[in-house]
């Protein structure tokens, strides 16, 4: 299978929140083959690499760039190794995260139900670090594998590597890298009660989160101790406007695009909402989206 080479990509199209302007070229890999072809396209395209997974977590600026994208795309249906006692399961990277809890339903595999509403992919979610409710990738990751353009693919365990507060970090010496698969540590129960727990969980953020919106989830990381959504609802900026981007009505801590909105728009709300929170409590915040340009 050749590689599947885009120019001049649009990233609003590519993005959950819609924005963004072109890009040099994106490269999308859906298999192992296609890895190898990597280091020669980003040799011709000449621009900076940028591995972009399901674009759930980015806010891109509108003007033209010089990035050079990369799609991971493996997305077969998980496996659960033979021997592991059925609790090890292993997704690509490329995997849509629904999918991978529709799996875990249907199989009766616990652990990812708070995940349920996450828009984003398998390798974007390990990268983050994703979380919700409590639950993080940290707890549940057993070992990822990585390509790099020297080494090619290989594993390493969790335990390895450093997480924080939707932060991952591979070991020492590793260097650019993406993410290809993964393997999660989960427990064997009831499909029936995984499946009635994601949909809790789900109505739970329909009921208090934007889900159906263009939208990046949440926009500012949550101090310590404290809840950015709501120095946000306190500062009053739940339904504050400019343009067409918007945070959110039911809360504060998402930005939306209401439709034709524009980076520079979603940049004014973001300054002012620091400078509003920080001039009122006293706290800094710092924005969990990846602000890409």
């Amino acid at each position: 299978m050749a590689l599947s080479v885009r120019e001049k990509p649009l990233l609003r199209e590519l993005t959950t929140l819609g924005l963004g302007g072109t890009a040099l070229a994106e490269a999308v890999v859906r298999a192992e083959s296609d890895l190898d072809e990597l280091s020669g396209f980003f040799a011709r395209s000449g621009g900076r690499p940028f591995v972009l997974g399901g674009g759930s977590n980015i806010l891109a600026l509108d003007e033209d760039s010089d990035l050079v994208l990369v799609s991971v795309r493996n997305a077969d249906l998980p496996e659960a190794p033979a021997g592991n006692g059925a609790t090890l399961v292993r997704a690509g990277a490329g995997l849509p995260l629904p999918r991978l809890l529709k799996f875990c339903e249907e199989t009766g595999l616990s652990g990812l139900e708070p995940l349920a509403g996450i828009p984003g992919r398998v390798g974007g979610a390990v990268a983050m670090n994703a979380g919700s409710y409590g639950a993080e990738m940290k707890d549940l990751l057993a070992r990822v594998r990585l390509w790099t353009p020297d080494r090619g693919l290989f594993w390493v365990e969790a335990r390895d590597c450093v997480f924080g507060y939707r932060h991952f970090e591979v070991p020492s010496g590793i260097g650019r890298h993406l993410v290809w698969e993964a393997e999660f540590r989960l427990a064997c129960a009831d499909p029936s009660a995984v499946r009635a727990k994601a949909r809790e969980i789900h109505e739970r953020k329909k009921a208090t989160q934007p889900v159906n919106a263009r939208s990046a989830g949440c926009v500012f990381k949550n101090p310590p101790g404290k809840s950015a959504g709501m120095l946000l609802d306190q500062a009053g900026f739940k339904g504050r406007r400019v343009g067409n981007m918007a945070f959110s009505e039911l809360h504060a801590n998402f930005l939306v695009n209401l439709g034709g909105g524009r980076s520079a728009e979603a940049l004014e709300l973001l300054d002012t909402a620091r400078a509003t929170v920080l001039d009122r409590f006293g706290e800094r915040l710092e924005t969990e989206v990846i602000i890409l340009s």
